[in-house]
């Protein structure tokens, strides 16, 4: 499969990654691209029959939780410090007009 990397091939990839290559640089990103198809070739000659596909090696189960209020409402006690505080609500200075 490596045939279907050719210089077009290279120039077009270099030009989606924003890359100036030289003459060697294209040369050996060519080289690898092919060894990279060559060997994907190789994988699909494995036998994967009864092999379930899968998007993780391990299995993912849903890690979210309940939602649950743990420590309470401290509004008050957290707006006794507050330099100014009015209606339930920190009074800080306008940042702009």
């Amino acid at each position: 499969m490596a045939n279907l990397i050719n210089d077009e091939t290279i120039e077009y990839v270099g030009i989606l990654a924003k890359l100036e290559l030289s003459g060697e640089e294209k040369e050996a990103a060519k080289k690898s691209m092919g060894e990279m198809l060559d060997y994907i070739d190789k994988l699909n000659e494995l036998d994967t029959t009864g092999v379930e596909p899968m998007s993780h090696v391990f299995p993912v189960q849903n890690v979210f939780r309940e939602d649950v209020v743990t420590n309470g409402d401290r509004s008050g006690s957290m707006l006794q410090n507050a330099p100014d505080a009015r209606d339930s609500m920190f009074v800080v200075p306008k940042t702009f007009d």
